[in-house]
């Protein structure tokens, strides 16, 4: 169960990389469309969310089988899965529904930023492939 709640979501991720980047568009065109698309990514990243808060306290690495013994801040990877991921992803999440809210009022320059936000919080919690050995994960699970 563990490795298919890992796969699905590293599949999200690309989900709502194109939704946010769907929803930053609509915003800067000013398209009544951002309300169905801000929709859509506010309940793809909640998802997400509560599929990565399962692995950040039970999952394989998660907080329940951190290794005794162990300093979380003083250790590369669990400092960032732990820590330092799920703030982050956190705040994106809080933003994309704060974002949502302002799209019901068409307030597109506040969608706007704070679409932008969430999207550069996520850019830099992501472990792409061409970070840390530690962090890394493939483009796409399985590979």
């Amino acid at each position: 169960m563990t490795t298919g709640l890992i796969h699905l979501h590293s599949l999200l991720r690309w989900v709502i990389l194109i939704l946010l980047l769907v929803s930053i568009y609509y915003s800067l065109v000013k398209s009544e469309k951002i309300k169905s698309t801000g929709l859509w990514l506010m309940i793809t990243s909640h998802v997400m969310l509560l599929i990565g808060l399962y692995q950040t306290i039970a999952g394989r690495y998660g907080w329940m089988n951190v290794p005794e013994g162990t300093s979380v801040m003083k250790d590369g990877f669990y400092r960032f899965y732990l820590v330092e991921h799920p703030v982050m992803m956190i705040t994106s999440v809080v933003l994309i529904t704060l974002a949502r809210r302002k799209a019901k009022d068409l307030n597109y320059r506040s969608v706007k930023t704070l679409l932008l936000i969430a999207l550069v919080l996520i850019l830099a919690a992501v472990p792409w492939p061409f970070r840390d050995a530690a962090i890394a994960r493939p483009w796409f699970p399985g590979m």
